[in-house]
């Protein structure tokens, strides 16, 4: 028996092992370069959606989703704190007055932005 064959049908290659021939699959996995928010993603697919987690592996399309969705949820959490800041009057002057209470008021509008991003885009 012949240790290497191809299927011309299919455009694989094969190699023995034992009784039975298995595909000469090679993972092509990109440089992860996500974030907080890929890395989060990554951890939510394999722990509640272990199928759409190992579609996007074995096609190779996972890094390309992880980045997308942490560069999306990064320009949302900041946007969304632009918008928060602003209704709420945490300006530049606050700032200069009270740096402690500024700093305190744009940390709570840090986290509030975040849970929203992590409840509308990372968990969907």
């Amino acid at each position: 028996m012949e240790t290497h064959i191809y299927d011309e049908k299919n455009g694989l290659s094969y190699t023995l092992h034992g009784d039975y021939y298995l595909p000469d699959l090679v993972l092509n996995e990109e440089e992860s370069i996500y974030g907080k928010y890929g890395m989060l993603r990554k951890q939510f697919l394999k722990e509640h959606r272990l199928a759409k987690y190992q579609y996007l592996l074995l096609t190779g399309k996972l890094t390309e989703h992880l980045n997308q969705i942490d560069q999306e949820s990064r320009e949302q959490v900041e946007m969304l704190m632009e918008q928060m800041a602003e209704k709420q009057g945490v300006t530049e002057e606050l700032k200069v007055q009270n740096r402690t209470k500024w700093v305190r008021l744009m940390n709570n509008i840090k986290a509030s932005a975040e849970e929203m991003v992590l409840r509308e885009i990372l968990y969907i």
